[in-house]
């Protein structure tokens, strides 16, 4: 008809519907990261939920013992946080007070430096001072741009709140939505589409326990030493390290380089005592821990996922540099499932 194909219209329109697709999940990222981080929230909490269900009462339904857990959890969750949180409160409070002194003074003064960076010590101080006379003459834009950051956490703070409720009916319909998925496609392809759901499960499930172990032993292990060798603000650096060992590949660079600096400027003299700890334990969480944690269907390439990081802090910020590694292995287990699917038909 017209003298066009069909063949190149039928290429076109799915050309098309998919352009549609991935314009309509940029726009609506925002939502689907809520979603993501309470499906993440569901499979940590699932199987607490499974222990405590199975053993209470048959008579008591699967819902009460959701609600027990859900209750202990935040009761543990504040009981945690309240004095660790005064911590971390007292030491950022103590360090944005001695900070701008210490930047007055000398920002590099306190700060050793390799051999062959001392002859442009000067020229370093230099260009940070510049540069923080130049954050103070634009201290009113910055103003303006530490405003929006306020009002824009107010959504963060709905996540916040939503999220353990969609992770709550995540798991108690779990199941039922499994279920309807598998059942919306057709009957020759639902047993690849239930094993394609099964896979994810476990991936997520794993990856999410991995990260919180990670975080858990990153915060104790940083806390122990740094109080050993009498590092200051070691709380502060500790849950800082802790929180940025959920970003691939970025988040443990910069949390190194921050206690570095901070402990140097900070006036602490065995700055090589630290770099040798970081060194050391990087080493053990990268190549010890965490492949311990991880199954190989996890784990990704760091080719993949620098490439992951980047293209996710493009798209969604920090958000999009956390879920950069698990939608690789996802993206990856589905196409492996559908070469063994063809290989075997």
């Amino acid at each position: 008809m017209l003298g066009l194909d069909q063949r190149a219209l039928r290429i076109v329109w799915t050309v098309f519907l998919f352009a549609l697709a991935v314009v309509g999940v940029y726009v609506v990222r925002h939502t689907l990261v809520t979603f993501a981080l309470a499906l993440f929230l569901a499979h940590l909490i699932s199987p607490i939920v499974t222990l405590v269900d199975r053993f209470t009462p048959a008579q008591v339904p699967r819902n009460a013992a959701l609600g027990i857990v859900y209750v202990v959890l935040i009761g543990a969750f504040i009981a945690t946080m309240i004095p660790l949180g005064s911590a971390i409160a007292e030491d950022a409070t103590s360090l944005a007070r001695k900070l701008p002194d210490l930047l007055k003074e000398d920002p590099l003064g306190r700060l050793p430096l390799p051999g062959w960076l001392e002859p442009i010590r000067a020229r370093l101080v230099e260009a940070i001072k510049q540069w923080l006379n130049q954050v103070s003459e634009n201290a009113v834009p910055l103003i303006s741009r530490l405003a929006g950051q306020l009002l824009s956490g107010l959504g963060a703070v709905v996540s916040a709140v939503l999220i353990p409720i969609l992770a709550f009916f995540f798991i108690k319909d779990g199941k039922t939505l499994r279920r309807e998925i598998v059942t919306s496609f057709p009957q020759p392809q639902r047993p690849l589409v239930a094993e394609i759901l099964a896979d994810l499960h476990v991936l997520f499930a794993q990856y999410i326990r991995a990260l919180v172990i990670l975080s858990m032993a990153t915060f104790v292990s940083y806390l122990a030493f740094l109080g050993i060798v009498g590092a200051p603000y070691a709380v502060l650096l500790a849950g800082m390290a802790a929180v940025l060992e959920v970003i691939p590949a970025v988040g443990p660079f910069l949390g190194a380089a921050t206690i570095l600096i901070v402990a140097g400027t900070g006036g602490y003299s065995h700055w090589a005592l630290i770099l040798i700890f970081l060194v050391v334990y990087r080493i053990f969480q990268d190549y010890v821990l965490s492949p311990a944690l991880m199954s190989a269907g996890v784990q990704v390439h760091p080719l993949l996922v620098l490439f992951g990081v980047l293209c996710g802090a493009e798209i969604a910020g920090v958000p999009g540099i956390f879920f950069s590694v698990p939608v690789i292995a996802a993206l990856r287990l589905i196409v492996v499932r559908l070469r063994r699917r063809s290989s075997a038909a």
